[in-house]
């Protein structure tokens, strides 16, 4: 057996039924306990994004978004939404609807609770996230679930979401704009061979993410709020041409992720053993590369909003679920409304040539956007690395935060894992992009067990601390304190 049917057996445990429902149902209680908070104050939260805070903290309700924004949006919402397509066909993208509605009022909760629990050093140095919600919350018999989480949330950052994946989809990314037949050979290992945009990508990337993250939280945070914007308009700009210049061909997308997404007329229901394998495919890969993008349950995003500069939990915790509708339901949903236009030889893995990837987004977006599909392989290549790289940076970032909640603030250690990181960066171009995304996907099934465990267990709290909050403010955007 190899290496990389192992690590498919191990993911196939880890994203079993159980942890799909524990995920689900985190999401629908959160909802039920918010009273539906992502429905009736989406508008609210969405404006209380630019109000200015007062309080405790080191970042702005915007620095924070941005920051959790830079973690999340990245290789998931390009080369994630492709390789749920390919594995799940088109009905992966309504799973992935479906856990990004219900993640809102998740990612709400979590965020709330992590500056609710939040820890303030001697220093003035804030520590916060699922640890310490944990920890408090559920009192300190349950500090070996906190103790998990801050394990599973190192490792996420060093091998799943914040390293491998990103350099590994930047580096196919720059190749498939600038080497795309792999002429310009560098060296070969392990039977795979590597261009020259491989190794000078992935060696730009490792000393500019070296370059910032030694800088620490603001430093990531400033480089956020530059390039995190910009990005996501000119993506958007992007998958909106193509739902613009092909409006027509939008109802039959639909239709057929909503047949596919129930087993009926995917590539792979042959594969999966019938109607009901396809639909179980597609909802697993929905769900999984749903969450790798959003984040939503992970409990990532609380690292960062418990930074806020805030007396407010509930205010940041409403603009912090901003962040999966922009995410997933925006950007996932253009990536994957592209592909799922541009027809079936892109995205059935048995007709199209075996593209993967971002050479698989690029393909679907020049096919249905037409010309010489240069230009758009290039504008890909560059929201890619972009989105990327910042994803780097915020992992970077929470990561630290566990590993700081595990040594009890030993910052030697903290820059002891800064190298290790960098060295995880240095490595990924040179992993398979199947290798890659199943190692993320079952990171992060081990962070989102604990933070949903204690989600659950808190719901009340959830409940309590919303309702006291708009009771007391009729008017959150001009209230006083």
């Amino acid at each position: 057996m190899t290496f990389e049917e192992v690590l498919g057996k191990i993911d196939s445990v880890v994203w079993g039924p159980v942890t799909i429902v524990l995920i689900l149902a985190t999401g629908l209680l959160m909802t039920i306990r918010s009273r539906g908070i992502q429905f009736t104050k989406l508008g609210l939260a969405f404006r209380t994004i630019f109000k200015k805070n007062e309080g405790h903290g080191e970042l702005s309700g915007f620095g924070a978004l941005c920051t959790a924004l830079s973690a999340t949006i990245g290789t998931g919402n390009i080369v994630g939404v492709a390789t749920a397509i390919l594995a799940g066909g088109p009905g992966a993208l309504l799973w992935m609807w479906i856990a990004a509605i219900l993640g809102t009022a998740t990612k709400y909760a979590e965020c709330m609770l992590s500056i609710k629990y939040r820890e303030v050093k001697e220093d003035g140095h804030i520590l916060g996230g699922p640890f310490y919600v944990i920890e408090k919350g559920m009192g300190k018999n349950w500090k070996w679930l906190a103790v998990l989480f801050a394990v599973f949330g190192t490792m996420v950052g060093l091998f799943g979401i914040g390293t491998f994946t990103q350099v590994n989809g930047i580096c196919g990314a720059v190749q498939n704009a600038f080497d795309p037949q792999n002429s310009a050979v560098a060296f070969e290992l392990a039977g795979h061979s590597y261009s020259w945009a491989t190794v000078i990508g992935g060696a730009v990337i490792t000393v500019c993410t070296a370059l910032v993250v030694i800088g620490g939280l603001r430093r990531i945070s400033k480089v956020a709020e530059k390039i995190v914007p910009l990005m996501a308009v000119i993506y958007v700009f992007l998958g909106l041409s193509v739902i613009i210049m092909n409006f027509t061909k939008v109802p039959a997308a639909f239709a057929l992720i909503f047949r596919s997404a129930f087993g009926a007329e995917t590539a792979v229901q042959a594969a999966a053993g019938g109607a009901l394998g396809a639909m179980m495919a597609a909802m697993q890969m929905g769900i999984a590369r749903g969450i790798f993008s959003n984040e939503a349950g992970l409990g990532s995003a609380p690292i960062a909003a418990s930074a806020v500069q805030t007396n407010e939990p509930v205010e940041q915790g409403m603009v912090n679920m901003t962040g999966t509708v922009i995410d997933t339901l925006v950007i996932c949903s253009m990536t994957g409304l592209s592909i799922v236009i541009a027809g079936g030889d892109i995205w059935n893995p048995a007709l199209n040539g075996g593209l993967n990837g971002s050479a698989l987004t690029a393909a679907a977006l020049s096919q249905v956007l037409g010309g010489d599909g240069l230009s758009v392989q290039f504008l890909l290549m560059l929201c890619l690395v972009f989105f990327a790289f910042t994803t780097i940076l915020g992992w970077d970032y929470y990561s630290e935060r566990c590993l700081e909640y595990l040594t009890r603030g030993n910052m030697t250690a903290v820059k002891v894992y800064r190298w290790l990181y960098i060295l995880a960066v240095a490595i990924g171009p040179y992993m398979t992009i199947s290798a890659v995304w199943t190692i993320a996907d079952i990171t992060n099934a081990l962070m989102a067990v604990p933070n949903c465990i204690s989600l659950i267990v808190l719901s009340g709290v959830v409940g309590k601390t919303t309702k006291e909050y708009f009771d007391r403010v009729s008017d959150p955007l001009h209230a006083g304190k």
